[in-house]
């Protein structure tokens, strides 16, 4: 019966949130998607500091080391992108044209879609070891994951049409996002104590892929409108996000 619930809860999560992605983004336009990019600014950076770090440190004994991942990640990040970068880069003058390609419109996605698929691993292994311990406390676990989630996956939703993935392909990742939460639980039913021991890693590395888009790729896009209202509008989104976590983590917490 457990393990029912936990399957349950895991697929209703990912209705509401596909749900919401298709009434919100039905008729999306470049104004939304600019606005959702700068809430997403907000959320994923409160979301990272306020939410996922201080969890991964409350798992593990050793802050250091917590902190540690969390600077690996980055570093690895980066180097990635590198990576992805000298991949298509074959002229002398790589440098100027590779910052006006889509490869770095690909790269902020493919960012954003690996620190999701973390980030729902972890809240499966957390929901399936709430309900290993009792009915309530597993359901009043999925209310929290699925109201601290919401936002944060419309934004991951909106950054995915900034960086020109069709809405059928950000879709198709919200769906898989929410597989990766099933796998994470299913993985925790069943070996929970060895999913103990991976979570500080794997929150530490999701928070690095959170801090990294915002500040690497969502950022310097929001600095190149320098319109005055626009950007008066952009600190309103920025901010409007802050609030909107910081309030569900203290009524949640």
């Amino acid at each position: 019966m457990t393990l029912y619930w936990i399957i349950g809860t895991c697929f209703v999560g990912g209705l509401i949130s596909l749900f919401f992605a298709a009434v919100i983004f039905k008729n999306a336009s470049n104004t939304l998607i600019t606005n959702m990019v700068s809430l997403a600014v907000g959320t994923l950076l409160t979301t990272a500091f306020l939410e996922i770090i201080p969890h991964a440190m409350e798992f593990s004994d050793n802050y250091h080391e917590t902190s540690f991942f969390v600077l690996i990640g980055i570093l690895v990040l980066f180097i990635c992108e590198k990576l992805m970068i000298w991949r298509h880069c074959h002229g002398p003058d790589c440098e100027s044209h590779s910052l006006n390609s889509d490869i770095n419109n690909n790269k902020r996605g493919s960012i954003i879609i690996v620190g999701d698929l973390f980030h729902n691993f972890v809240d499966g292994v957390l929901l399936a070891s709430a309900f290993l311990v009792n009915i309530n406390l597993g359901l009043v676990t999925a209310f929290s994951i699925i109201a601290h989630c919401l936002p944060q996956e419309m934004s991951n939703f909106s950054i995915l049409l900034d960086s020109g993935f069709t809405k059928f392909k950000a879709y198709m990742f919200n769906i898989a996002s929410s597989f990766a939460t099933l796998i994470g639980a299913l993985l925790s039913f069943y070996i929970l104590s060895m999913m103990n021991d991976l979570i500080p890693i794997i929150l530490a590395l999701t928070a690095s892929s959170m801090i990294y888009v915002s500040v690497s790729d969502l950022i310097p896009g929001l600095h190149k409108k320098t319109d005055t209202i626009e950007s008066v509008r952009q600190i309103v989104m920025i901010a409007i996000g802050v609030v909107i976590i910081y309030i569900i983590h203290s009524y949640l917490h």
